[in-house]
């Protein structure tokens, strides 16, 4: 993502997202801009009153539009917290990955980058979202959903690299892999009071999927 380093380093998450996609319509950035208004509605409301009692109703009034728009955008409540914008990004990132590099380093590659920037950019929100996640059954339960879901879209890019089918068994296992593993740091990670360096435990997760569990060894 060698465009970050055009992006300020106090601009949002959202706008470091819109930056590195210089070919959107004016009719897409509008849509990014009022999904990042209703996301900031939200953290802001769940941050004062918690998750449970924060009503997408609040949530409108708060960002200023309707319900409706509130669920044109976000199906969920839970969709809310757990969707961003860097889906299409890591796609695309991955398709200019040079040819023949590993399917698991080019994703390294991507992925340490996207977490780098979140800290950069986002932090007290990345908390906040992976403590909810870590806390609420609900978006646990909508997280996989939607690790799912990005899992098939994971898959079409790998297919394209790797000559494969996208619904190859082996294609399909390494997506719900390499996103499930993250899943769990992330969770892992809010669960320890996000005391860890972040980007450790990625590095050490990527590990463990190009290694595999050694036997009788801690992390140093």
């Amino acid at each position: 993502m060698a465009a970050t380093s055009r992006t300020p380093a106090a601009a949002s998450l959202d706008s470091v997202a819109e930056s590195l996609q210089p070919q959107l319509s004016l009719r897409e950035r509008k849509k990014i801009k009022t999904r990042t208004t209703i996301r900031r509605a939200t953290y802001r409301l769940i941050a004062e009153q918690g998750y449970e009692a924060t009503t997408v109703e609040q949530i409108a009034e708060a960002a200023e539009v309707s319900p409706s728009t509130v669920f044109r955008y976000f199906p969920t409540k839970e969709d809310i917290v757990l969707t961003d914008e860097f889906d299409p990004i890591m796609l695309r990132e991955l398709r200019s990955r040079p040819a023949g590099e590993p399917p698991l380093e080019s994703l390294r590659a991507i992925i340490t980058e996207a977490v780098r920037l979140s800290l950069l950019h986002d932090r007290d929100e990345t908390l906040q979202r992976t403590r909810l996640i870590a806390e609420v059954p609900a978006l646990r339960a909508r997280m996989m959903e939607s690790v799912a879901a990005t899992s098939r879209l994971l898959c079409e890019v790998l297919a394209e690299r790797t000559g494969r089918d996208g619904v190859d068994l082996e294609v399909r296992v390494f997506a719900m892999a390499v996103l499930g593993a993250l899943h769990e740091t992330t969770v892992y990670w809010a669960e320890r009071n996000h005391e860890d360096d972040l980007l450790d435990l990625i590095a050490r997760t990527m590990n463990t999927l190009s290694d595999g569990l050694p036997l009788g060894t801690q992390p140093t």
